[in-house]
């Protein structure tokens, strides 16, 4: 049982929900490893078709629990690698999950919470969220979160809002991507989540699987021979598999695919 998290299975759909609404579901230790764990038990589990994170509260995570955070200045250097590999570990985790994920978010969002919706696949925001990454105003850099961020803001507008720390309202990082849908409540939330859910059912899970491998290999790469060639073999490879060819047929035959959970 965690102290910091819940997690919901409705049928095929794992919702994770922070809960330490008391901090503003901000991060400690306990709290990244907590989710750590839950992670890497649900990209396990070959039922699932997604992911939906979500938070209690008015707001989505207020970053890192500044009382852990001044507990951590005065440990070593050691102890203080030993945390930031933790919590560089649990997004890559989030953003290797093989399942799509979908952020849902309310309220302000700072530091590593923000990290955590670049993270996630599809991201619906309430128009009073606002992003920020204060990290320079306590003397710290976003650097675990920055490769993410990066990716989704871009460098222009990283090295805005990093270096000014000032606020990312909504419609600005809707405008920039890190926010797909912004919604006007929480009804609003809900009904995007389960509009982007309905959707994720009507695809193959494994070719989902797939194209999340295929986005994170093709980035940033140039579109050489070399490149080419891990494309094509990556479609042969697809089209030989059962899901495919069930996919196909279905198509064809004018009904609803009978996907498979968890393999051929």
């Amino acid at each position: 049982m965690s102290d910091t998290l819940r997690c919901d299975i409705q049928h095929d759909v794992a919702i994770v929900t922070l809960a330490r609404a008391e901090r503003s579901n901000a991060f400690n230790d306990v709290m990244i490893a907590e989710l750590t764990s839950m992670l890497a038990a649900l990209a396990q589990n070959g039922r699932l078709r997604a992911l939906v994170l979500q938070a209690d509260g008015a707001h989505f995570c207020a970053g890192l629990d500044y009382e852990w955070l001044l507990r951590a200045s005065e440990a070593d250097q050691h102890r203080n690698f030993e945390d930031a590999l933790a919590l560089s570990r649990l997004l890559q985790l989030l953003d290797r999950m093989t399942m799509p994920t979908i952020a849902c978010v309310q309220g302000s969002v700072l530091g590593i919470g923000v990290g955590i919706v670049a993270c996630c696949d599809l991201v619906v925001a309430r128009q009073d969220s606002d992003f920020q990454l204060a990290e320079v105003r306590f003397g710290l850099v976003p650097a675990v979160t920055a490769p993410y961020l990066q990716a989704r803001l871009g460098r222009s507008a990283m090295r805005r809002y990093v270096l000014t720390a000032e606020t990312l309202p909504c419609a600005i990082a809707k405008r920039l991507g890190l926010v797909h849908e912004v919604v006007e409540d929480e009804v609003g939330l809900a009904r995007q989540r389960d509009r982007w859910l309905s959707q994720l059912a009507r695809n193959g899970p494994q070719a989902m699987a797939a194209a999340k491998r295929l986005l994170a290999v093709i980035e940033h790469r140039p579109i050489d021979d070399t490149l080419l060639s891990d494309i094509a073999h990556r479609i042969a490879h697809l089209r030989t598999r059962p899901e495919a060819r069930e996919g196909v047929a279905a198509h064809v035959q004018g009904r609803a695919p009978r996907w498979v959970a968890g393999g051929d």
